[in-house]
């Protein structure tokens, strides 16, 4: 079989070179650089791809908490993933990201093998034009990891003057795929989960130093359904919930193009003024 001439960036990110059961090497991709070090979606997809990539894995994943202890730095790094308690149906799993003797990433996961039943959705999909209707978004990028999704922008981006005026709310909502597009898997929902900007800096007006501390993905689709979704776009809409005391939090939604609900997601960030 002839290798890919031109694999797309997120999976060259995603590969991890087994060094022993439930242990990967990793390295960081320049593609998916941040301000300082690497987009921490791409991370926490790294994190989940470990759990994937075990034998002794049980069914699909339900959710995903990645804790970021520090800065990874621009380099290899090593994943251990561990099956810590396996039942009927059920598997919970720690994860940890190393570069040396010291940890930057800690994790946990929940997989299961899950089954038909009577299902709702009380977040649905809010009226928006199509994807093909709003203009793609297009300019210089603050950093390198935004070149890596299609963004086409159903409310503005950031304020247009950063005065650090109340703006009164934080949601934004945007249609969003992976540039160039692939077909969408857990791990490429678990990137997309955190393309939505930092909702303090839409809420206040003012670009202050922040990072994220701990992002939880909860998914709700199955493989089936994100096969289906193909290389279609996703419907994201984010929100700030409380700010104060150095710290906020937000939530997003993100759909498929059919309304279907794919994924929650949920994370801290740490600000400072």
């Amino acid at each position: 079989m002839k290798s890919n001439p031109n694999p797309n960036p997120f999976d060259e990110a995603l590969t991890l070179e087994p060094l022993a059961e439930g242990r990967y090497q990793g390295h960081t991709h320049p593609a998916f650089a941040n301000m300082v070090g690497p987009y921490g979606g791409v991370s926490a997809a790294q994190v989940l791809q470990a759990v994937l990539l075990h034998p002794q894995r049980l069914g699909d994943p339900v959710s995903l908490t990645v804790n970021f202890c520090a800065a990874l730095a621009d380099g290899p790094f090593q994943v251990r993933a561990k099956p810590v308690r396996t039942n009927r149906s059920t598997q919970h799993w720690t994860v940890s990201v190393c570069q040396g003797d010291d940890p930057v990433l800690t994790a946990t996961a929940l997989t299961a093998l899950r089954r038909d039943t009577w299902s709702a959705e009380e977040h649905t999909a809010p009226a928006v034009p199509a994807p093909q209707a709003v203009p793609q978004r297009s300019g210089a990028m603050r950093v390198e990891w935004l070149q890596r999704y299609e963004m086409r922008l159903l409310d503005q981006a950031l304020p247009s003057v950063w005065d650090g005026s109340d703006q009164g709310h934080s949601r934004t909502r945007l249609w969003v795929r992976d540039q160039p597009p692939r077909p969408l898997d857990f791990a490429s929902l678990t990137a997309l989960a955190d393309v939505f900007t930092p909702r303090i800096w839409h809420r206040r007006a003012r670009l202050v130093p922040l990072g994220t501390v701990s992002l939880t993905v909860y998914y709700h689709a199955s493989a089936a359904q994100l096969a289906a979704t193909g290389e279609g776009y996703l419907l994201g809409q984010a929100q700030g919930q409380g700010f104060g005391r150095g710290y906020f939090d937000q939530s997003a939604q993100l759909w498929n193009e059919g309304g279907t609900l794919l994924a929650t997601t949920h994370q801290v960030v740490y600000f400072k003024e």
